[in-house]
């Protein structure tokens, strides 16, 4: 209350006390508005609202009370609410059941930095770095600026990881700690689903979730896993066919995946880790998995790149374990783009520090997969095959059975 009083009087000029509670505080600021000019806009910031919501303080009735009976009739008043909190965000102002509901005029979320983007503000700070490497730099930490603003251009790339991740105190080394319970109240709920979901890569239904957590299946786990959704931890990938309760719950949260795989049990015991790694066949199996990450999250690049960007399309996933006695082999597309003009995108990922070769064995798989697929599905639309490289496909004997190519320069487009 002291800390709104002295923010108060630096705008109005005027001492006076500290208000009494939350009531009068919102008195204080109505009283203060309606002395400025109805002719100019009026805009109010209040950050890190869950933090003024503390037990017992009234805090959010009195604001609903304070924009229903005042705020809202204001033509030029914008009142901007901001809060790092995702829970609480969500649940008392997005999803509000009370005084708040549909009140709001606008939700702003704050996507990550794509590859673009990163390029361009690593570029800015004179980053020589190629793609390859801000793409995997990228597949550690995702877009997010702060993260991304930590790096030193003086540093290589690997440097830099070990700098930041592994070295003892290192600055983002007990960042997972620090974030959850920024962003969840009452986390260790939250920790768990996570921690369930960074032990299969490919995603975990529902009902996986509440057996490797342990977790009731109430609306308690829906919100949870509602709001690690709308925080970027976790991605909702509907698998082909089916409904949306066989939806699968992945972790997509760059940093996060990260940390489960490599810095939780290693912090501080070798501080050159990923230098030391860099021939490691996991590194290599890492990169993989997590392009397929990186994929998924840059969808418009992709499309654009097939020429289909004003083409209406769902992405899903599907597999299958496959069937002896009808002679249909397992397995798995990890990505489909299902187009409205009747076509199927069967895309294939992989990351590779040269053009990939396709021999006689993996092409036998793709055929497979596309058999086991069309009959397990009896998809009657047609299927094109698509590779996603970093360098392309390199032209051989089997390589026509690729009809469409998407490379890593690709995604770094707009």
């Amino acid at each position: 209350m002291a800390s709104f009083s002295d923010e108060l009087m630096r705008k109005t000029g005027a001492d006076q006390p500290a208000p009494r509670d939350w009531r009068e505080a919102f008195r204080l600021l109505r009283i203060y508005l309606e002395t400025l000019p109805t002719s100019e806009k009026k805009v109010v910031f209040f950050d890190e609202m869950p933090w003024l919501d503390t037990p017992k303080s009234d805090y959010l009735p009195v604001f609903e009370w304070f924009w229903n009976d005042w705020a809202s009739t204001c033509d030029n008043l914008i009142f901007v609410v901001c809060g790092s909190a995702t829970s609480w965000m969500a649940a008392h102002i997005a999803d509000n059941k009370g005084g708040l509901f549909n009140r709001q005029t606008c939700r702003m979320y704050l996507e990550p930095f794509t590859l673009q983007e990163t390029e361009l503000f690593l570029r800015a700070r004179d980053f020589a770095w190629s793609r390859y490497e801000i793409a995997e730099c990228y597949m550690v930490m995702g877009g997010v600026p702060y993260y991304l603003s930590l790096l030193d251009g003086s540093y290589s790339y690997t440097q830099n990881i070990d700098r930041l991740f592994f070295r003892k105190r290192g600055e983002l080394w007990d960042e997972f700690d620090h974030l959850l319970q920024t962003l969840f109240s009452g986390s260790e709920g939250y920790v768990r689903i996570i921690e369930a979901l960074s032990t299969k890569t490919g995603g975990l239904t529902r009902e996986e979730i509440i057996q490797r957590t342990g977790l009731p299946a109430n609306g308690a786990l829906t919100r949870m896993l509602h709001d690690l959704e709308l925080s970027g931890f976790m991605r909702v990938s509907t698998f082909y066919g089916k409904r949306k309760k066989d939806a699968l719950y992945q972790l997509s949260d760059y940093y996060t995946a990260f940390y489960f795989r490599y810095i939780k049990d290693n912090r501080g015991k070798d501080e050159h880790f990923w230098s030391n790694a860099i021939d490691n066949p996991a590194r290599r199996a890492w990169a993989g998995l997590t392009f397929e990450q990186l994929c998924k999250d840059h969808i418009p690049q992709i499309k654009r790149k097939l020429g289909i960007s004003g083409v209406l399309s769902e992405e899903s996933i599907w597999y299958t374990d496959g069937d002896e006695d009808l002679g249909i082999a397992g397995a798995q597309i990890d990505l489909l783009i299902d187009r409205r003009d009747r076509v199927i995108n069967i895309c294939e990922m992989k990351f590779s520090i040269n053009e990939f070769a396709i021999d006689k064995s993996y092409d036998m798989s793709l055929r497979n997969k596309l058999e086991s697929f069309r009959r397990t599905t009896n998809c009657r639309r047609s299927l094109q095959t698509t590779m996603i490289t970093t360098y392309g496909v390199k032209r051989g004997k089997y390589s026509g059975i690729i009809q469409s190519q998407v490379t890593l320069d690709d995604l770094f487009e707009s």
